[in-house]
């Protein structure tokens, strides 16, 4: 793409100032005198420093600016791993140059108030990668401080975060922030070319359709006899439904949404149902180890969503919309009446999303996906809550009327909320 410097997208941005009600474009317009972008990263773990790689092969102007986690030695081995690179890892990185890296010790903050720190540090963007549950009030913080985000889906993991991913959406409208979410098969290519042909008619009228997240286990920390409840739930957030919704919503979130995507919109209802066949152990917090939701979209079409976290178990991670005329999956195929298969490049989607949120800003046009995001992860937290308690949820009910909000009552390292597994026909429907 052709880059802009910051003293020219600064004019661009001074005319888009007088729109009424806008008395100037946010902070994120990127600070006068520096081509610069200042990213800050709220959550240091494994896809924090993932996406803070992304977002700076997305653009040259993008230097790591601040550093903030709950946990200091999370903050400090995210540092090393920018500034030495991880050669030995699954997916090697190299160091990050050194005129990109400004996240000095000063800059590195850590505790529960860390992202007001990283918000207050000078930086323009910021990622937001802690658990799920944080996301709500992240969100928030950042808006009010005239930020551009790149969130990490899901954006919530109770009815009550949905809502205010929604009205905080609404208010980065109105102040010209934009919200990228980590749905990054919205923005690959062979993902877009294939629903611009569901919804051309490729495959006809849809009547129906499945998605898939079948995999194995995942990783556990353990326990350290020094970690109070809290710290121990937190460093093992994966199997707390109030830190990430579990896994039907942290992980199926992704096939879930291109569902959404396919069909124009969240379903009409949900009838699901789930359990712990693997995850057994007091260890494993409240989290399944399975899920199955039949969803129900407005035209009376029904799709069929599945997710598995089981050991030694078949891997099958996609999304198949079944239409009139054929059926497509959604990563680049169709078979039928209009057979067709991507051959486009290879895309890098998890770059691609940064690139596609930068340019939105640099444009004066900031993308906002608050809405959207905020609505697979209702329609996920939709399909966890039917299985739950084991009854037929509407989704305008889950959206209006839950009073479910999985907040603490504090913040503090000590002691954390009861976990109690959901059992379906006793867990209240609330």
């Amino acid at each position: 793409m052709t880059q802009l410097t910051r003293r020219k997208f600064l004019g661009t941005a001074a005319a888009i100032s007088a729109v009424p009600l806008l008395t100037k474009l946010p902070a994120a317009a990127f600070a006068a005198g520096s081509d610069r972008i200042k990213v800050g990263v709220i959550g240091t773990g494994g896809r924090g420093v993932g996406a803070m790689r992304n977002c700076l092969a997305a653009d040259p102007s993008v230097v790591v600016w601040a550093l903030g986690d709950v946990f200091k030695d999370r903050v400090d081995e995210a540092r090393e791993k920018l500034i030495k690179g991880s050669p030995k890892s699954r997916k090697p990185s190299a160091p990050v140059p050194s005129d990109r890296f400004f996240a000095t010790p000063e800059r590195c903050f850590s505790g529960f108030d860390a992202y007001k720190q990283v918000i207050a540090s000078g930086v323009d963007l910021v990622i937001l990668a802690a658990p799920p549950g944080f996301r709500p009030l992240h969100l928030e913080a950042a808006v009010n401080a005239g930020k551009h985000v790149f969130a990490e889906k899901p954006v919530a993991v109770d009815p009550a975060g949905v809502r205010k991913v929604i009205s905080v959406g609404e208010l980065a409208k109105q102040k010209r922030l934009a919200i990228v979410a980590g749905t990054q098969r919205r923005h690959a290519a062979n993902y877009l070319e294939t629903m611009r042909r569901i919804h051309d008619g490729a495959i006809g009228e849809l009547v129906g359709g499945q998605c898939y997240w079948l995999q194995e286990g995942l990783w556990h920390r353990g326990r350290n006899p020094e970690w109070t409840e809290m710290e121990y739930q937190l460093r093992n957030w994966l199997y707390f439904t109030w830190l990430s919704g579990d896994h039907i919503v942290e992980q199926h979130v992704h096939n879930i949404d291109v569902m959404n995507w396919a069909f124009g919109g969240p379903p009409v209802k949900a009838l699901g149902m789930g359990g712990r066949q693997a995850r057994t152990d007091p260890k494993y917090g409240d989290a399944y180890d399975h899920f199955s939701v039949e969803f129900e979209y407005a035209n009376g079409v029904r799709v069929q969503s599945l997710c598995r976290q089981t050991p030694n178990a078949q891997r099958r991670v996609n999304e198949r919309v079944v239409g009139t005329k054929g059926y497509a999956m959604a990563d680049g195929k169709i078979f039928g009446a209009n057979k067709w298969k991507y051959d486009g490049d290879t895309p890098d989607a998890f770059k691609d999303e940064h690139v596609d949120l930068i340019r939105s800003i640099r444009d004066g046009n900031p993308l906002n996906e608050a809405k959207r995001i905020a609505e697979s992860t209702l329609t996920a937290i939709l399909g966890r809550t039917s299985a739950y308690t084991g009854k037929e949820i509407n989704y305008n009910w889950i959206l209006n009327a839950s009073k479910q909000d999985l907040t603490p009552s504090r913040y503090e390292l000590g002691a954390a909320p009861e976990v109690v597994i959901p059992i379906p026909g006793v867990t209240p429907l609330v």
